[in-house]
C-alpha cells in the first residue's frame, strides 16, 4: 500500500515537473512573434493586457524581453569564478525581465503584487510596461522610440540622464539591435493571425 501511494505521488511529481519545464522552455522561433504567440498563446493574452494598461506596444516590450532573456524564465547573469571558486554572480538580475532586486522590489511596491515573480511571463512582461512608463515620464522617452527605451532599460533612469552609455559602444550597438527587432516584431504583429 505505501509503495503505491509512493508511486503515484512520483508519478504525479514527474507529471507536474514535466508541465511546469514545457511552460518555461523559451519558443522555438524567437524571431517571428507570431509563432511566438500561437506556440504560446497565453504570452499573447499577457501582451495584449499590458498593452492595455500601460499603452506600451507590444513589439517594443517583447524585442527588449528578447534581449534581455531570451525569453528564459530562470535567466541570469554567469557565475563568476576566482580559480575554481565561484564568488557570486555579476548581479541580482533574474528571470525573463532581468530586473535587478531593487527595481523590481520598487515595481512590486508601486504596480506589482508580493505574488509578483521575475519567472512569470505575464508579471515579467507588466514590469516592462511599468519600466517604460516611467521613463517615458521620467525622461520624456516616447513608447515607441525602442532604442532609447532600452538604453533606460539598460543603464537606469538616471544613468540615461548623465549619458552613460556614450562610453559604451557595445550597448550602443545592443541598442540598435532592439530596436530593429522592434520594428521588425511591428511588421510581423500586423500580419498574425491571432483569434
Amino acid at each position: 500500500m505505501k509503495y503505491r501511494a509512493f508511486k503515484l505521488v512520483s508519478v504525479f511529481s514527474l507529471a507536474l515537473l514535466f508541465i511546469t519545464g514545457c511552460s518555461t522552455t523559451p519558443p522555438s522561433r524567437p524571431d517571428d512573434l507570431c509563432s511566438i504567440f500561437q506556440e504560446k498563446d497565453s504570452w499573447y493574452t499577457d501582451a495584449h493586457r499590458v498593452h492595455q494598461r500601460y499603452g506600451v506596444p507590444i513589439n517594443v516590450a517583447m524585442a527588449i524581453m528578447a534581449q534581455e532573456s531570451g525569453f528564459r524564465a530562470d535567466a541570469q547573469p554567469p557565475m563568476r569564478w576566482f580559480l575554481f571558486i565561484p564568488y557570486g554572480r555579476g548581479s541580482s538580475a533574474y528571470g525573463y525581465p532581468q530586473a535587478q532586486d531593487p527595481v523590481w522590489n520598487e515595481y512590486k511596491e508601486q504596480s506589482g503584487s508580493i505574488f509578483s515573480s521575475r519567472s512569470d511571463f505575464g508579471d515579467s512582461l507588466d514590469f516592462i510596461g511599468w519600466y517604460m512608463t516611467k521613463t517615458k515620464r521620467l525622461n520624456g522617452i516616447s513608447f515607441s522610440d525602442a532604442y532609447n527605451q532600452y538604453l533606460n532599460y539598460h543603464e537606469g533612469w538616471n544613468g540615461f540622464r548623465k549619458k552613460t552609455y556614450r562610453s559604451k559602444d557595445w550597448l550602443i550597438k545592443v541598442a540598435r539591435k532592439v530596436s530593429s527587432r522592434s520594428q521588425m516584431y511591428k511588421r510581423q504583429l500586423l500580419k498574425c493571425n491571432l483569434y
